[in-house]
């Protein structure tokens, strides 16, 4: 029942996510096939529908715009292209275990892109929705197909409300077949009515695109990054609830070999690059899918409408696919995640802004979007790095050592300066460490003792191993005693074998915060204020 309910999905927005790649509409069902069941096959998670998806396809039409016309040869070889290449690369970062990288796109550029492409997605099917054929025509030339119109807001009306009251009913193939009875009988067609027209019958064949040259190769490289980057992100998010659900971890790495195995097979039928569809995923499992049976069944389905069902789909107006897109693609836009993320961070909100508003400015290189929001948030991850939180500790009345100027708490003794640096110790902080201890010296000329509060720091490289040896000389030339409190073993390690921690009447080990609150205890009475 999950594969019929999928296999049934999955034919009429296959062939409505094909018009939005501007690829002949009979890909779509094609990318719908051989893809799916290679998924199945080397995919580690294999309940989920792998085929066309509605935001790959835009990056498709929006990486090949300006290169060749929409539907033509060349665009259907670059598309193959597209597929090839990203196919190709996601297999090599699976089988060399980078699956990692993809962790450099955050969720709140994530969820920028995603809005901003469904507002793309939107616009571009309004037309058709609506019943005229170009966005400049509505202003220079007004003419409204009224059949058309009212085929496509039925239809929208009919899968919004369907979707809300029976999400596991097959409204969608419920409305293409219904339309297409209503189309033939009125004559939609011979109106004037834009509709899918014949499509070719049979299995697809073999296909092996042109070489096109390396310079539209290397115009190529860039949307092949990202529409890599967005459809395994795509994956990633149905991935997690297929195998939260089963109990298991998440094998990012053979899921990227078996998601770029189905895109060289779309690639080699002739169709466009492949993904998970979230929607479609989350309908499989909703219906009680529980192994990747569900997904071979619903590729019989689709092998069979091919087969002998495409006849059917000839008066279909495009106006239902619009409709069909259009539904898809709802849900994607959250304002809500606008406002929470301003809530919890205010920087990462306006970085998500900023990469709306490119993805949208940019258009049709939305990629550009994705590339401005990965670049804004490594810079902010790097600012970050480079500025780690260094404060002065002092007793909270809990027990705890606690920001002591945020708290108003008083020293732990006098003459002493107690510290924690709430990051690794390494080439990026090693400069804000030596500053933060210099700067206080400096200012409070009267510190005998610094404490650093050293279990928060759990790595250390050869930068931060020199710029601790220099500030132990510093302090040891101007005779300041250096209590370190909970070293870790592996940088305890490094700073021996750097030898900085020589035995010293200035140097003082504490294993434990109790350990050295006893030891401030001792000082401040040996030395009262």
């Amino acid at each position: 029942m999950a594969g019929l309910t999928v296999g049934l999905m999955v034919i009429p927005q296959g062939v409505a996510y094909a018009a939005l790649a501007g690829m002949p509409l009979i890909t779509g069902i094609y990318a719908s096939l051989l893809p799916a069941l290679i998924a199945v096959l080397f995919s580690a998670s294999p309940r989920l529908s792998v085929g066309p998806t509605a935001l790959t396809c835009l990056l498709v039409s929006a990486s090949l715009s300006g290169l060749a016309a929409p539907g033509s040869a060349q665009w259907i070889a670059l598309a193959v292209w597209l597929a090839l290449l990203s196919g190709l690369l996601q297999i090599v970062l699976g089988f060399a275990r980078f699956g990692w990288l993809l962790n450099l796109v955050n969720s709140p550029v994530l969820m920028a892109f995603t809005q901003a492409a469904a507002v793309l997605i939107i616009a571009s099917q309004l037309p058709a929705l609506l019943g005229f054929s170009e966005w400049d025509t509505l202003f220079t030339q007004p003419q409204v197909h009224w059949p058309a119109l009212a085929f496509g807001v039925a239809s929208l009306a009919l899968l919004i409300l369907a979707r809300r009251l029976r999400p596991g009913f097959p409204t969608v193939l419920t409305v293409v077949v219904g339309s297409a009875a209503i189309s033939y009988a009125v004559g939609f067609e011979a109106r004037g009515g834009a509709v899918i027209g014949t499509l070719p019958q049979g299995l697809p064949m073999p296909y092996l695109p042109s070489w096109p040259g390396w310079a539209t190769l290397g115009q190529l490289v860039v949307p092949t990054l990202v529409i890599t980057l967005v459809s395994f992100l795509e994956t990633a998010s149905s991935a997690k609830v297929d195998n939260s659900q089963r109990g298991q971890r998440w094998d990012q790495d053979q899921d990227l070999i078996g998601q770029g195995l189905a895109k060289l097979a779309s690639g080699f039928s002739g169709a466009f690059p492949t993904g998970s569809s979230f929607s479609r995923s989350a309908l499989n499992l909703y219906a009680g899918a529980k192994t990747g049976w569900a997904t071979v069944f619903s590729v019989g389905v689709v092998l069979l409408a091919l087969l002998l069902l495409t006849p059917l789909l000839h008066h279909v107006p495009l106006a239902v696919l619009a409709a069909i897109v259009l539904v898809a693609v709802m849900g994607l836009i959250k304002p809500r995640s606008f406002t929470l993320l301003w809530k919890l961070s205010r920087v990462e909100a306006v970085i998500a802004a900023i990469t709306f508003g490119v993805t949208v400015l940019a258009a049709p290189r939305l990629y550009w979007g994705v590339i401005a929001g990965v670049l804004m948030a490594l810079s902010h991850f790097l600012y970050l790095r480079l500025h780690p939180r260094i404060i002065e500790v002092g007793l909270h009345a809990d027990g705890s050592l606690r920001d002591r100027h945020l708290w108003k708490l008083p020293p732990l003794a006098p003459h002493l300066y107690a510290l924690r640096m709430d990051a690794a110790l390494d080439f990026a902080t090693a400069a804000g460490f030596e500053r933060a201890v210099a700067e206080h010296v400096a200012t409070h000329p009267d510190t005998r003792h610094v404490m650093l509060i050293a279990h928060p720091i759990n790595w250390i490289d050869a930068t931060g191993a020199e710029a601790f040896g220099r500030l132990r000389q510093q302090l040891d030339d101007q005779r300041i005693e250096l209590h370190l409190v909970g070293i870790k073993l592996p940088v305890e390690n490094v700073l021996k074998l750097a030898g900085h921690l020589d035995e010293s009447p200035r140097l003082h080990l504490y294993r434990t915060e109790a350990e050295a609150l006893r030891a401030t205890d001792a000082l401040a009475q040996a030395e009262p204020a």
